[in-house]
């Protein structure tokens, strides 16, 4: 049985490590640390989702670290273990791609990924679509098409049902957005 500090350690860890990563970024309303959305994506899956296990919550804290820093793979393996560096590995787009090639992958892995990425990916569309209203009405027509496309992978086949629940409250959300773009 591990202790406490061996089950929360990398959790709290994960929150320092992904603020000092994202110093500097600001969030697509000109004004918000970006650092903000991956707290939020960590708070989302907890609290809104129900979700706790400690390892999925270090990889949504992380997400965005080998994507959008200069952190890579072999960093977060090296700090938080092989499991939640595969999560985040696969939450993340390989930016030297053109754009609908690394969708087009981006998307393969999401359907083949494991629930806990699922639930990952979820909170992070919940997230982006609450921060929406900040975007102009064509950069949320943007976010609407690119939610459906990653909603339509993570059901391939079936999103698992201890996060279809999730899924469900993504879904009306993206409905919320969308009528606000008739």
């Amino acid at each position: 049985m591990e202790s406490l500090d061996q089950t929360y350690r990398p959790l709290l860890e994960a929150v320092s490590f992904a603020a000092r990563a994202h110093h500097g970024q600001i969030r697509k309303d000109g004004k918000t640390p970006y650092a903000s959305h991956v707290f939020r994506v960590c708070l989302i899956l907890r609290h809104v989702f129900g979700l706790d296990d400690p390892a999925m919550l270090t990889a949504a804290l992380l997400h965005d670290t080998i994507e959008d820093t200069t952190t890579d793979f072999d960093d977060v393996r090296e700090q938080y273990g092989p499991e939640v560096a595969g999560w985040v590995a696969c939450l993340s787009k390989d930016k030297r791609l053109q754009d609908d090639e690394r969708e087009e992958q981006y998307c393969a892995a999401l359907a083949a990924a494991p629930w806990q990425v699922k639930a990952c990916k979820l909170a992070d569309i919940f997230d982006n679509l609450l921060d929406s209203r900040h975007l102009s009405p064509e950069r949320r027509r943007r976010t609407v098409k690119r939610t459906r496309l990653y909603l339509e992978a993570l059901q391939r086949p079936d999103l698992p049902d201890r996060i279809r629940p999730a899924g469900q409250l993504v879904e009306r959300l993206l409905a919320d957005v969308e009528s606000t773009l008739t």
